[in-house]
């Protein structure tokens, strides 16, 4: 029985070593397709179809207020927060950089020209004194790895001086450039940019409305958070499963006023582009969601920014997370799945070596349809996010690699054993000496 566990703790890691050598050579990176239940789906994971398929329609989020801001320049964009001003918001987040990137002339920053607007937008953040401003985190260093920052992108001095604060909006995706086609499902609370610590977007709203349940998510301490999606704002297009979640303003509707002060008044208001009016299908600074109807070959994009930040802002309000499992949890899990499999796959080897193809790949297919579907209702039922990749991985691998081991590296270190032992033998071999002649 000794024997038995020591050889499958080998074949175990062999395993886990052909899986290393897999991804390392072909950089193909399996193990996210694997995760997608191998199904090659691209971006596509289980648990998306919680969110699009599963879950029952969520409250109307009573203390958050989306104003659109379309294509309106500082001098409309103050017009609409003087208008709200008035209104008594607890808090104001305004999702748009205002800043001349370097180049301050009417040539190269075309908003200079507007000087009276600029102006008017200092003044009207000023008089707000609750506005929080958008910030990027950017890599200018090339030489950093991906997840190390050396610098802001912020809105001019004239209107950062005079706001609350500013967050950075910069949000997790897999996008080569701004306007690639871009899948969110996660976000960073909180970022170091030249060693100094620096809060999202989303998490200064919050901080800004309730600090207490603010601190109490960042004590979560988690570098990744995975958003706990509630809705939508209004989709003429249907291109999610959910009803609007959000109230909304269009740009007509603040400026005519047409909305009753309740709608304001000690809310969070957060302003951003959602297209030239509602309704509009731009693909302007929109994103593919888990809400998306389509989980796989997705069309069009399905979310704005500006309510991904609403609904990380609802969440941590809520403080409705969603748990995950920490690396080490997902490695230990994969091992022991692995090794079980082993020393099972092992045993029908040596009792049933002619159905041995036949079963393995059965309970293969088995497992794998098991663990994704108990994936799926986990994450509905507790809210909690397995991350079985390796462990899906392994199991889809360790019938074949088990038989690669079992055929070829164990039976070529027998033989080499087993010549250098007989080799040994021959040397010890004593050879009488001749008797010299008389």
């Amino acid at each position: 029985m000794r024997k038995f566990w020591i050889d499958c703790i080998i074949a175990t890691a062999f395993v886990f070593l052909a899986m290393w050598g897999i991804f390392g050579l072909t950089q193909l990176r399996i193990f996210n397709a694997f995760d997608s239940i191998g199904t090659a789906l691209g971006d596509v994971e289980l648990t998306d179809y919680v969110f699009s398929g599963l879950r029952e329609t969520p409250d109307v989020e009573e203390n958050i207020v989306i104003v659109n801001i379309g294509h309106l320049g500082r001098r409309g964009i103050a017009e609409e927060l003087q208008i709200i001003n008035k209104y008594k918001p607890r808090v104001i987040g305004i999702d748009a950089f205002f800043d001349c990137k370097g180049f301050y002339d009417t040539v190269n920053c075309h908003a200079l020209v507007d000087t009276l607007g600029n102006l008017m937008l200092a003044s009207a953040i000023q008089e707000a004194g609750n506005v929080v401003l958008v910030s990027k985190v950017l890599q200018r260093d090339t030489t950093l790895d991906a997840n190390t920052f050396d610098s802001l992108r912020r809105s001019d001095n004239m209107y950062l001086s005079v706001a609350l604060g500013d967050g950075y909006a910069s949000l997790e995706t897999e996008a080569a450039y701004q306007d690639d086609a871009k899948t969110c499902r996660t976000f960073n609370p909180k970022l170091n940019v030249k060693d100094k610590v620096h809060q999202a977007f989303s998490v200064e709203l919050a901080r800004a409305f309730d600090s207490l349940k603010a601190k109490k998510f960042l004590q979560r301490e988690i570098y990744s958070e995975v958003i706990n999606y509630r809705g939508n704002v209004f989709d003429i297009y249907g291109t999610t499963n959910y009803p609007q979640m959000f109230y909304t303003l269009d740009v007509e509707d603040v400026l005519n006023e047409n909305f009753v002060s309740e709608m304001i008044k000690d809310k969070i208001v957060i302003m951003g582009f959602l297209g030239e009016k509602l309704g509009d299908p731009s693909w302007a600074d929109k994103f593919y969601t888990p809400l998306n109807k389509k989980l796989a070959g997705k069309a069009n994009p399905d979310m704005f920014g500006v309510v991904v930040h609403a609904n990380i802002v609802s969440m941590i309000l809520r403080e409705d997370y969603v748990q995950q499992m920490a690396n080490w949890q997902e490695a230990a899990m994969a091992i022991i799945l692995c090794l079980l499999n082993v020393a099972l796959f092992s045993l029908i080897n040596t009792n049933m070596p002619l159905w041995y193809d036949g079963i393995t790949k059965l309970l293969q297919f088995i497992q794998l349809f098991l663990y994704s579907i108990l994936m799926v209702f986990i994450f509905h039922w507790f809210q909690f996010k397995l991350s079985i990749t390796l462990t899906l991985a392994a199991v889809a691998l360790v019938g074949d690699i088990y038989e690669v081991y079992m055929s070829v590296i164990k039976n070529t270190f027998f033989k080499i054993t087993r010549w250098f032992s007989l080799t040994s033998k021959d040397d010890d071999v004593l050879i009488p000496e001749t008797p010299e002649k008389p």
